[in-house]
């Protein structure tokens, strides 16, 4: 597939925006995607990088935990953590539950230590949007702890957002 932009190299950068539901693509080559800011960093593909955690090898104990985690099927799928540990790929999204307290030591080892996707920000993005996104989180981490009537957390919270909304203005 060839470059969107330039038509002439390659496209090995595909970036997949949703934006109010709507789904646009982009297939650009390297250099294409470094002058829209997209910023190019050599990534590894998931499968590969899986396959490279599984190398080391680790125990049964340490990837199964017990005889019945060994045993433990997808009820979707029918994937078992025995070809899961052959084929480094997961066979559909509920994997993941399934499978979560053998993959967890997975994705920590994978992800330095943490878990939870926080999305990617482009590393030339304007400093106020950086601000915005972070004014976005916090608020929907202050929607979560009301939901969760945590009202210390939300009571910090509302005071972080009143502060950087101040700031930003």
């Amino acid at each position: 597939m060839q470059c969107q932009i330039c038509n002439k190299t390659e496209a090995t950068i595909h970036v997949t925006e949703i934006v109010n539901g709507q789904r646009a693509e982009m297939h650009l080559c390297p250099q294409c995607a470094e002058q829209q800011g997209i910023a190019v960093k050599s990534q590894m593909p998931i499968n590969e990088l899986l396959s490279n955690l599984l190398a080391v090898q680790p125990t049964d104990s340490e990837l199964f935990g017990s005889t019945s985690e060994k045993e433990l099927s997808c009820p979707k799928c029918g994937l078992t953590l025995e070809q899961f540990r052959k084929q480094a790929a997961l066979g559909c999204p509920d994997d993941y539950k399934v499978f979560e307290k053998s993959l967890l030591p997975l994705i920590k080892k994978a992800h330095n230590g943490k878990t939870n996707h926080c999305g990617k920000i482009p590393s030339k993005m304007p400093a106020d949007t950086k601000k915005e996104m972070e004014l976005s989180n916090m608020q929907q981490q202050l929607d979560a702890a009301i939901k969760k009537e945590d009202y210390e957390l939300a009571a910090k919270l509302r005071d972080k957002i009143s502060v950087k909304s101040k700031v930003q203005k």
